[in-house]
C-alpha cells in the first residue's frame, strides 16, 4: 500500500553504519529523518549527506534524530563516509542504513515489489525513486514525504524549517503561513472558535478576514 501522511512509519529491524537497530525503538520518545540515497559514492548524494552532518547540531537542539539510508551494503558506507568527509568538510556522525536486500526501500514505496531482492547490478537509475526524505513524529507516524529527482539537491535547511513548524503547530493550535520562519506571525487554525481563541490568545489578532486570524508566535 502506498505511504501516505500520518501512516504509521513501517517498523524494521537493520544494519547500520552504527550496528543493528529497530528503528522504532532508535526513534524513542523524540522526532527522526529518514532520508534515502539511490546509491553509494554518487555525487549529488555526497554533498547531501555532507551537509546534513554539518546541520545535525541543530537537528539535536530540536530532539530529533537523523538516519540515512542506500541501497548498498554497510561496507561500501563506511568507505563512502570518508570521501564525504574529504570533499564536504563534514564527518558522518549520524547512522546509516544497508539495505542490499533492497527491503527498507519496498516497505517504504520508493522501488517497486518486483525491483528485485538484490542492490547487486543495479545504477543510480535503477533506483531514481529512492530519493525521499520523511520526517517521523514521536507517535511513529509520518508528518512529512519530500521526494526529490536524482539531479536536484535536497534542501535541508528547508527540512529545518518545516520541523520547526511542525513542532510548534503540534504544541499549539496554530498554523503557519507560507514561507514562515520561526519568530514570525501565525495563524490561528479554523478549529479553535473565536471564543476559545480569546483565552487562548488574550493579545488579540488580526483578522483580515474572518477566517484568517493573525497572532504572534507562541513561546
Amino acid at each position: 500500500m502506498p505511504l501516505r501522511i500520518n501512516d504509521t512509519a513501517p517498523d524494521f529491524t537493520a544494519q547500520t553504519t552504527e550496528g543493528e537497530i529497530n528503528f522504532h525503538q532508535w526513534i524513542g520518545d523524540g522526532w527522526a529523518i529518514l532520508f534515502s540515497h539511490p546509491k553509494d559514492f554518487t555525487p549529488v548524494c555526497t554533498t547531501e549527506l555532507g551537509y546534513m552532518a554539518g546541520l545535525k547540531p541543530e537537528f539535536d537542539k530540536r530532539n530529533c534524530k537523523v538516519i540515512g539510508l542506500s541501497v548498498d551494503p554497510v561496507d561500501n558506507h563506511s568507505r563512502w563516509a570518508a570521501d564525504i568527509e574529504e570533499t564536504q568538510g563534514h564527518a558522518v556522525t549520524y547512522p546509516m542504513i544497508g539495505d542490499p536486500e533492497l527491503e527498507i526501500a519496498k516497505l517504504y514505496d520508493m522501488l517497486p515489489a518486483d525491483a528485485g531482492d538484490s542492490s547487486e547490478g543495479r545504477t543510480p537509475a535503477d533506483n531514481a525513486t529512492v530519493r525521499t526524505v520523511y520526517v517521523i513524529g514521536p507517535d511513529k507516524k509520518v508528518k512529512l514525504m519530500l521526494t526529490y529527482p536524482m539531479s536536484t539537491g535536497r534542501n535541508f535547511d528547508e527540512v529545518l524549517r518545516v520541523l520547526d513548524s511542525m513542532q510548534l503547530t503540534a504544541k499549539h493550535q496554530v498554523a503557519t503561513p507560507v514561507n514562515w520562519k520561526p519568530g514570525e506571525d501565525v495563524i490561528i487554525v479554523p478549529a479553535v472558535s473565536d471564543e476559545d481563541a480569546k483565552a487562548k490568545f488574550p493579545g488579540g489578532w488580526k483578522a483580515p478576514k474572518p477566517y484568517l486570524r493573525i497572532v504572534p508566535q507562541p513561546k
